[in-house]
């Protein structure tokens, strides 16, 4: 259940950051740069990123309009959603860089507990 939270919570955490940065949401594009700047990834490392993002934000772009608004089933559909994608990035981490991804998350959660948004560093 805790995962289930926070996951949810990362997922409004990316949603208020996109939202927070030129007033719609970023592109995986530029999503996978702000994490090659705070996990200090590589090029090949930030491709792979991309594409994960990639094709996350077509699922859930697909699950948002199939959930007609219902914000309870897009939030249930999007959870496994958010946890696959969060296990894939994290295949391609170091260990260092796995630990502050975690971090980073932790963090956004945190802010979003503290209604203070999801930020962006």
């Amino acid at each position: 259940m805790r995962k289930i939270l926070l996951v949810c919570c990362f997922l409004l955490g990316v949603t208020a950051i996109c939202r927070a940065q030129g007033g719609g949401r970023r592109s995986p594009a530029d999503q996978a740069k702000a994490l090659q700047t705070q996990l200090s990834l590589n090029d090949d490392q930030t491709a792979k990123i991309t594409t994960i993002l990639t094709s996350q934000a077509a699922k859930r772009d697909s699950i948002r309009t199939a959930s007609n608004g219902d914000r309870q089933a897009m939030m249930q559909a999007m959870t496994p959603l958010m946890q696959d994608t969060n296990a894939k990035i994290k295949a391609i981490l170091t260990p260092d860089q796995a630990a502050a991804y975690d971090k980073l998350m932790q963090e956004r959660m945190d802010r979003m507990k503290q209604g203070g948004g999801g930020g962006g560093n």
